[in-house]
């Protein structure tokens, strides 16, 4: 009795983030769990965004549905820190329909894409033909299964789209997260997520271009996710330009538009750069730093000018 006292306990101080975790780990859309928990995509974004409160029996539902147990959504991190490796106490994670894994601990490295073959080929039609100049039949022959057959893993075409601006999504948060961290004041903070968003924008790039040509494409429910992650991602940068004004380092006249001038000029890296052109992304992300730096008119003695 007391255990399943604890458990109830537990299940009501659970973070909608631990949920959202479990959910993006195994690879499911919003809309694909919520039909399989019987809610609607609307109450599972209440719940991953904490307005809701996660019952016991709610709980054991969605993970039966992400095939794990309310024990292992429970001991997720609730915040900001990578969920735990494979050899972590849990045991293997079995890696589910081929999806990647959270970014390894050094943000600055990216490892190959692991997508499953149904979203690298969803992916390479996108960026051969656009979402709308793209078919599941596309879809399909690319990654050699029949049309039914691509439908056993996903239910739609827009649910594979908006798996893989989720999964983009995951990733840049979790890697700027990471970069975030390892800053000692609010200028360092901010140069080390600009330099982020540019290595993610230029190691990631086809990524990065079908995030930023394709939000359009998404139906309400899940642009609303997506432009949430986004607005996430831009928060990190307003708060560490806000720290930097207050302190007197940066001297912009207009910090909130600046800062949004230096995400947008790091997320429209996708549409010139080219792996085998004349800079690496490193090179890149260096000047980016000194571009936004000198956007934000920063002096480490604290003058203006």
């Amino acid at each position: 009795m007391r255990a399943n006292s604890t458990n109830s306990e537990r299940a009501e101080r659970i973070s909608g983030t631990q949920v959202r975790r479990a959910r993006l780990s195994h690879g499911s859309s919003l809309r694909r769990l919520a039909t399989a928990v019987g809610v609607s995509p609307a109450t599972l974004s209440q719940v991953e965004n904490g307005r809701t409160r996660l019952s016991v029996g709610r709980l054991g539902r969605i993970a039966e549905a992400l095939e794990t147990t309310p024990q292992q959504i429970l001991a997720l991190p609730p915040e900001a820190e990578s969920p735990p490796e494979a050899s972590s106490a849990r045991g293997p994670r079995r890696k589910h329909r081929g999806e990647r894994t959270a970014p390894e601990r050094n943000w600055r490295h990216y490892p190959p894409l692991e997508f499953s073959p149904v979203l690298a080929a969803a992916l390479a039609e996108f960026l051969r033909a656009g979402y709308h100049g793209t078919s599941v039949r596309d879809i399909a022959r690319r990654s050699g299964l029949s049309v039914s057959g691509l439908y056993h893993h996903y239910v739609s075409k827009q649910d594979m789209l908006r798996t893989v601006l989720e999964l983009t999504m995951n990733e840049l948060l979790l890697r700027s997260r990471e970069a975030r961290a390892q800053g000692s004041g609010p200028v360092e903070r901010f140069a080390l997520l600009v330099e982020c968003l540019a290595l993610f924008h230029t190691h990631r790039h086809e990524l990065g271009f079908v995030g930023a040509s394709e939000m359009r494409s998404l139906e309400a429910d899940n642009r609303v996710s997506i432009a949430a992650m986004r607005n996430a991602q831009q928060c990190m940068v307003d708060e560490e330009v806000e720290a930097a004004v207050e302190q007197g380092l940066f001297h912009n006249s207009s910090p909130h538009e600046a800062s949004r001038a230096v995400v947008t000029m790091c997320t429209a890296l996708p549409q010139w750069f080219r792996l085998d052109g004349p800079l690496s992304p490193e090179r890149i992300a260096e000047c980016y730093v000194e571009f936004a730096l000198d956007l934000m008119r920063y002096r480490s003695d604290g003058s203006g000018g």
